[in-house]
């Protein structure tokens, strides 16, 4: 039976939002919490940027044993790496970062061909340039290379079919349909990717915009027409629904629909490595981290989300919680209550002292084996802090705590 995984891009699209971004220490947390959440894979950046090689480097460090315990911090998800559709870019890539998941883009659409690339390329100089950028790819050694669309939903169908065979003649693993402008709707997708995925026999991934509200319904469409068409989907989501313009298809949301809605919530399409349980813990850090307050409507983890007023709704939810509430709060991780310093506060930043760090570390339960351990911890804090320009969480702690090499790759950047 085919399957529906996620394929997290919160650290690739959701960082290209306008006026957002984060360091490489709250992209290596993001990329922890969406594993211990079970999440198949992160789209964690882009490997051509040099600013970018330590980060991915070093997270895929974190897939291999290290640390006191000799076990990896990452230890289920995949780590993939975002390109252009161009040879020259994959072979980079692969020179600078120990990438082995790639997906390379590219425009398809005759509005991209005649008002992007400005007329220059023609349907079969997009072939062979997609073509030779995953021969690249899986010469180089590259364990997975997905092929993409971009602006697919407004591309003839039978060139998109064209383009995906050509792609899986020399390799590719994936086709991913990027609805780029939000155009489709749940009727258009399911038809367009269930021929696709009939007609390739290959697994798609579903990328879908917001533009029109519909991403979401438009992900968990296309991803349930593709498993009905006998292959796996892979649906790209992003935490909290971040993303360029309105946004991405959200990754909370898309999992409840798959899970308890009417139709798709009785098809069993999701694996089973997700842990709901994790949701509150990421949605939290990711506002956190992005600096933007979840929405107070947000699904699942928004303010009023399991919150009831009117008589009718109130004296139903207290009767049975089943009258207004799909799924438990408890069921998201979400706690009953939250607490709150309001009293003596002491912080650890870019100005704190070890006395300080103790009595941060020691409310963790975390001590320090001698002065200098304590000194090499507080300068991590210090530059850790800088780069984030705010105060660390405590998984932030935690990570710098236990993993201080790492760390001091994340916060190397060299121009």
């Amino acid at each position: 039976m085919p399957k529906i995984e996620f394929v997290d891009v919160t650290n690739r699209d959701g960082e290209q939002t306008a006026r957002i971004c984060l360091s490489k220490l709250q992209k290596t947390i993001i990329n922890w919490l969406l594993d211990e959440m079970g999440v198949y894979q992160s789209e964690m950046g882009f490997p051509l940027n040099p600013h970018e090689r330590d980060y991915i480097n070093a997270n895929l460090a974190l897939t291999r044993p290290i640390g006191e315990n000799g076990e990896p911090l990452l230890k289920r998800i995949q780590l993939g790496g975002w390109s252009r559709a161009v040879a020259g870019d994959v072979h980079k890539a692969l020179e600078q970062t120990e990438l082995e998941h790639f997906n390379l883009s590219i425009s398809t659409s005759e509005q991209m061909l005649q008002w992007k690339f400005r007329g220059k390329f023609s349907r079969e100089d997009i072939i062979k340039m997609m073509v030779d950028s995953v021969v690249a790819a899986k010469g180089g050694g590259a364990k997975t290379a997905g092929i993409n669309a971009e602006d697919a939903s407004r591309t003839d169908l039978g060139f998109l079919i064209e383009f995906a065979l050509a792609g899986k003649e020399v390799g590719a693993d994936r086709f991913r349909y990027c609805d780029t402008l939000g155009y489709d709707d749940p009727v258009s997708i399911t038809e367009r990717v269930g021929t696709i995925a009939r007609e390739t026999q290959m697994p798609m991934e579903l990328h879908c915009h917001n533009d029109l509200g519909l991403a979401v319904a438009n992900s968990c469409a296309g991803a349930v027409a593709c498993c009905e068409a006998g292959q796996d989907a892979f649906i790209n989501v992003t935490v909290n629904g971040m993303g360029e313009r309105a946004g991405n298809a959200d990754l909370l949301s898309c999992i409840l629909s798959l899970k308890h809605s009417a139709k798709w919530g009785g098809l069993g399409l999701l694996t089973n490595a997700i842990d709901l349980s994790k949701a509150w813990q990421l949605a939290k850090y990711v506002s956190t981290a992005f600096n933007v307050p979840i929405p107070i409507n947000q699904v699942g983890v928004g303010g009023n989300a399991f919150a009831h007023e009117s008589g009718i709704h109130a004296d139903g939810a207290l009767k049975d919680r089943h009258n207004y509430e799909l799924y438990d709060y408890e069921e998201l991780g979400r706690p009953e209550m939250e607490i709150t310093d309001t009293g003596r506060v002491i912080s650890a930043g870019i100005h704190s002292g070890t006395s300080g760090l103790e009595h941060v570390y020691g409310l963790m339960d975390l001590g320090f084996r001698d002065e200098e351990h304590a000194r090499e911890t507080l300068n991590l804090v210090q530059y850790a802090t800088l780069a984030n320009q705010a105060p660390l969480t405590k998984e932030e702690f935690w990570f710098v705590y236990y993993y201080p090499e790492v760390t001091r790759q994340l916060l190397t950047l060299t121009p």
